[in-house]
């Protein structure tokens, strides 16, 4: 029986609703010492409410398949069309997940097995030379870590330049000349997500390595997902994906800033941690902490939302330690500064009301068991 996503979403908000009533009653009728009975019966309530809401997450998810087993086709017709011949192995296709991150995850992947035919694999002639089976290998595979998803796509292949990526990337005044000679090979390798770096040495019906990566790395990011990508040359290339499971239910923490209380996701937060002021410097208009070894940029998260900071010495007149939430912004290390980390909590999130769809900053929205709404930032909007 076929249903409509649309009516799942419905579905599921209204399950959502349901958890968020039993709360506030709960927390109102248990105010005054009502027993350990009355207790129980809210305990037992919300068990089955929460099976309820597990049950329906299930039916919005579908297997890995639907979005894997079209692309080993879509290899060999670009294999074909190039002259050079592939076999692509699946793996992991029985799992589940989320069918709206399902649908967005799509032209990524189709993106990325073109690509790894187009400009990673060689000719048949050059693997040959190179000592090499005829066929190149590409594996897709997918496994599960804890509340995510990994897909890893691995080919066979010639690798990626990097000393191109590191010239190309120079040449567009992307990163100083001087500064390039020391960077690491997985920092080269992430330069390709910057848009419009390509190393291709000429544009194919299917686009060369760069372009339209930064397109795949803001899809992926903005599923509150992050992709990675490795290479070895003459040995092949690993992109690698990781989603959420399901975008209706997250954990997040619950921060305070300027007076406003907003949500993180807190597969996005690494660590949190208080500085003494003393210990934030500033240069050309922008903070830094160190933190362990390495100079972090500070982003002050109640100006990234447009807040006027609300900052008070405490009783004795001494500046208060500052806060500080450690996170990935655009693949970035970063830290955000925040008033208080107020708590942890799961939520049900919802989609940003139309009249707010416009804030790209706004990922979705939940509510408190008070009743009371928050936000749900998009960390990689945040510059």
């Amino acid at each position: 029986m076929r249903v409509r996503t649309q009516s799942l979403d419905r579905f599921l908000g209204a399950v959502g609703e349901v958890i968020l009533t039993s709360r506030q009653l709960r927390r109102v009728t248990l105010k005054g010492d009502h027993g350990a009975e009355q207790a129980e019966q809210f305990d037992r309530v919300e068990r089955r409410v929460n099976e309820l809401q597990r049950r329906v997450l299930d039916l919005r998810t579908a297997p890995l398949s639907r979005v894997l087993e079209n692309l080993p086709r879509v290899a060999r017709q670009v294999a074909e069309s190039l002259g050079k011949r592939v076999d692509v192995q699946l793996l992991g296709t029985e799992l589940e997940l989320d069918r709206s991150i399902l649908d967005r995850l799509n032209e990524p992947l189709l993106h990325m097995i073109r690509n790894a035919v187009d400009h990673g694999l060689e000719t048949v002639e050059d693997r040959i030379r190179a000592g090499k089976t005829e066929v190149g290998q590409v594996v897709i595979e997918a496994r599960r870590e804890k509340n995510s998803i990994v897909i890893e796509l691995n080919d066979d292949g010639q690798g990626i330049d990097l000393d191109a990526v590191r010239r190309r990337a120079v040449d567009a005044g992307l990163i100083h000349e001087g500064l390039a000679e020391d960077l690491p090979a997985e920092e080269i390798a992430s330069l390709i997500f910057r848009p419009g770096l390509s190393t291709a040495a000429q544009v194919s019906e299917v686009s060369g390595r760069g372009v339209g990566m930064d397109a795949v790395k803001a899809t992926i990011e903005a599923l509150g997902g992050s992709i990675e990508l490795s290479t070895t040359a003459g040995q092949g290339t690993t992109t690698r994906f990781q989603v959420p499971i399901t975008a209706a239910v997250q954990r997040v923490v619950l921060v305070e800033v300027a007076g406003e209380c907003v949500a993180l996701p807190i597969t996005k937060v690494e660590r949190i941690l208080e500085i003494e002021s003393h210990c934030l410097e500033e240069s050309g208009g922008e903070a830094f902490a160190m933190i362990g070894d390495d100079p972090i940029l500070v982003l002050d998260l109640a100006r990234c939302l447009a807040l006027q900071p609300i900052r008070s010495p405490d009783a004795a007149g001494r500046e208060q330690p500052i806060s500080l939430a450690l996170t990935q912004v655009r693949g970035e290390i970063v830290a955000l500064r925040v008033d208080r980390f107020a708590s942890q909590q799961e939520v049900y999130v919802k989609s940003v009301p139309k009249l707010l769809s416009s804030i790209k900053t706004l990922a979705g929205m939940t509510n408190l068991d008070d009743g009371s709404p928050v936000f749900l930032l998009d960390l990689n909007q945040l510059v």
